[in-house]
C-alpha cells in the first residue's frame, strides 16, 4: 500500500491550555512512543497570516507524520498520544495524503515518496517548506507580506496555515485548493507569486528547500473545511 503523509492541526482557547500546547512542541508525546511504520515526523508551530509568517498564532499548533502504508496511518489516528493532543483542544482536523511529486530537502531528507498521479480537477495540498540564511532573514521578510496578502480572498484557496520547526528562520506552509488547476493558475498568473518566486532565485534565500504536491483522500475534524466527499 501507498506511503501516507498525515497532517494535522490543533487549535486552543484559554492561557493554560495554549501553555500546555506549546510546551509540547518541546516535548513531543508522539516520540515517547514507538509508533509503528513512523518514518518521518515534525512537531509544528503556526503563524498568524495565510502563509509565510512573521507573527506566531499562539492558539494553533500541528504536526506532519510520514508512514508507511494508509492503513498505519488510519491506526495511528486512533492511538491513545492523539488524546494529549484533543483532550482539551476546541478544534482539530486530520488529513491524509498521498504524494504526487516532491522535490528539494527537508532535514536532509525528502521523506515523500510519490505514488499517485496528478490530477488538476480534484482537491490538491501542498507544502512549501524553506530554511532562510540567517543573513538573509530581514530581507525575506521583508517581501513575504505582499505574496501572502495576494491570497486573501482567493476563493479556490480552501485552506492556508503558515507553519515551521523555528521561528524566522524554519518556515513552511500549508495549503489546499478546491483542485489543482486552481493551485497551477495561482502559481502561474499571480504577478506577486510570480515576483517571490524569480527573488528567491536570484537572491538565494534558503540554505534548505522543498515543495510537495498532495493528493489528500480522507479527513477528520472541523478545524479545515472538509474538501473530501
Amino acid at each position: 500500500m501507498s506511503q501516507t503523509t498525515i497532517i494535522s492541526f490543533f487549535k486552543y482557547s484559554g492561557l493554560k491550555n495554549k501553555w500546555n500546547a506549546f510546551g509540547r512542541m518541546g516535548r513531543p508525546p508522539i516520540l515517547k512512543n514507538k509508533i509503528k511504520g513512523l518514518t518521518f515526523f515534525k512537531a509544528l508551530g503556526t503563524g498568524s497570516g495565510n502563509g509565510f509568517s512573521i507573527m506566531p498564532d499562539f492558539s494553533t499548533y500541528g504536526f506532519i507524520l510520514v508512514f508507511n502504508n494508509e492503513d498505519l496511518a488510519k491506526d495511528f489516528l486512533k492511538n491513545d498520544v492523539i488524546k494529549d493532543y484533543t483532550a482539551t483542544a476546541s478544534s482539530f482536523s486530520h488529513i491524509l495524503m498521498h504524494n504526487i511529486k516532491s522535490h528539494g530537502k527537508w532535514s536532509n531528507q525528502n521523506p515523500f515518496k510519490s505514488s499517485v498521479e496528478f490530477d488538476k480537477e480534484i482537491p490538491l495540498a501542498v507544502i512549501t517548506r524553506a530554511t532562510i540564511k540567517p543573513k538573509l532573514a530581514y530581507q525575506f521578510w521583508k517581501n513575504v507580506p505582499s505574496v501572502s496578502k495576494s491570497m486573501d480572498n482567493y476563493e479556490e484557496l480552501t485552506f492556508s496555515k503558515g507553519i515551521g520547526e523555528f521561528p524566522l528562520l524554519m518556515q513552511a506552509t500549508f495549503s489546499v485548493w478546491s483542485s489543482g488547476k486552481a493551485m497551477m493558475d495561482y502559481a502561474y498568473n499571480n504577478p506577486k507569486h510570480a515576483e517571490m518566486i524569480k527573488k528567491t532565485r536570484e537572491l538565494d534565500w534558503y540554505s534548505e528547500e522543498l515543495f510537495a504536491r498532495f493528493q489528500p483522500f480522507y479527513q477528520e475534524g472541523d478545524l479545515i473545511p472538509r474538501m473530501i466527499k
